[in-house]
């Protein structure tokens, strides 16, 4: 029961710990200065919107995320937030894979091979079909996630800081609304897609409310840090590289890796938010499914990291507000069903 809530917070917190989130800059677009309070709701309200949708996933024993959908908005709007999922999940991941190839460059790989290599890797993951997925985020999310831990609490040691919640400033709390529903539709995606592999409900216990208090954890202290740098951060692109700025080179290529892991890890959860729901479709194995977006989104990888960050994802969030509130109250909606 442990080992396979763990495998599951493991797969969320690699779906959520993209390039956005390991650089800092989305954290940034929608936290900031007195955010203490909406990150602490953020972690509530992602832990039960990751335990109702695992939970409706192992009633369903769905294999893609339409079940679920039809389950939490109903028939006719499930249709509307497939094509926004299949949208998100191609989009986001056409960025994940421009942006492992930019990644790359800081090893002197050329930008286009560093697309070839990293099309390689994602695609080829698939050929352990979805145990590769599992087995990989088991091994490069504690990676990502010490990377992270370390590079903040080093800062922290060399510039001590005074944190103060003061309830009264706590004025940004909405966008701990905005920020988990940014996140719902590739949670909705890779979540919906493992019902059938989900043994107990104890297990979605464990995976909602471990990922939820360790995504809170490390977004606050990186919120945090990031508040101290404010003045600076407008100068870098990524503002992780404002933390390090100072450090040793040996640190600053390990932190590029984790950056790397942290785009790889998302690009793996988009591709497989996309294969496990058309696979059934076209019964066709899910490492050419896999294989077969990856050849599509190859064109489009010329689309901005910024771009995205600053208008998708805020976009995103909106739309998905509605989707949000239907998992926050889909309980006490269907509670007759529920038990």
């Amino acid at each position: 029961m442990w080992s396979a809530g763990f495998k599951w917070m493991f797969l969320i917190l690699g779906t959520i710990i993209g390039a956005g989130y390991a650089s800092g800059r989305e954290l940034w677009q929608f936290f900031g200065f007195e955010s203490g309070l909406a990150i602490l709701l953020f972690t509530i309200f992602f832990s039960f919107a990751c335990y109702t949708i695992m939970k409706i996933s192992y009633k369903e024993k769905s294999e893609h995320f339409f079940p679920v959908l039809e389950r939490l908005v109903g028939t006719k709007l499930s249709y509307v937030y497939d094509v926004l999922i299949i949208v998100y999940l191609f989009t986001t991941t056409v960025v994940m894979i421009a942006g492992g190839g930019a990644t790359l460059e800081v090893f002197s790989v050329p930008y286009w091979m560093g697309i070839i290599v990293f099309c390689l890797m994602l695609a080829g993951l698939f050929f352990w079909d979805v145990d590769g997925v599992f087995s990989l985020n088991s091994f490069l999310i504690p990676i990502l996630i010490i990377g992270l831990l370390v590079a903040l609490m080093s800062f922290q040691f060399q510039h001590p800081h005074a944190w103060i919640l003061n309830m009264e400033k706590q004025y940004n709390w909405p966008s701990a609304l905005t920020f988990t529903s940014l996140n719902i539709l590739p949670l909705v995606a890779v979540l919906s897609a493992i019902g059938k592999e989900i043994k107990s409900i104890k297990e979605a216990k464990i995976a909602s409310i471990g990922s939820g208090c360790i995504l809170g954890g490390i977004s606050l202290l990186y919120n945090e840090t990031l508040v101290q740098l404010a003045d600076y951060i407008g100068d870098y692109e990524i503002p992780l590289f404002a933390i390090l700025e100072g450090s040793p080179v040996i640190a600053i290529v390990f932190m590029s890796f984790v950056l790397w892991l942290a785009i790889y890890t998302t690009a793996v959860s988009g591709i497989f938010g996309l294969a496990t729901r058309f696979r059934k479709i076209v019964n066709i194995p899910i490492w050419l499914m896999a294989s077969i977006f990856v050849l599509l989104m190859i064109p489009f990888t010329s689309l901005g990291f910024s771009a995205l960050i600053s208008f998708l994802y805020p976009l995103y969030g909106l739309i998905n507000l509605y989707l949000l509130v239907a998992i926050l109250l889909f309980p006490l909606t269907n509670r007759y069903k529920w038990d």
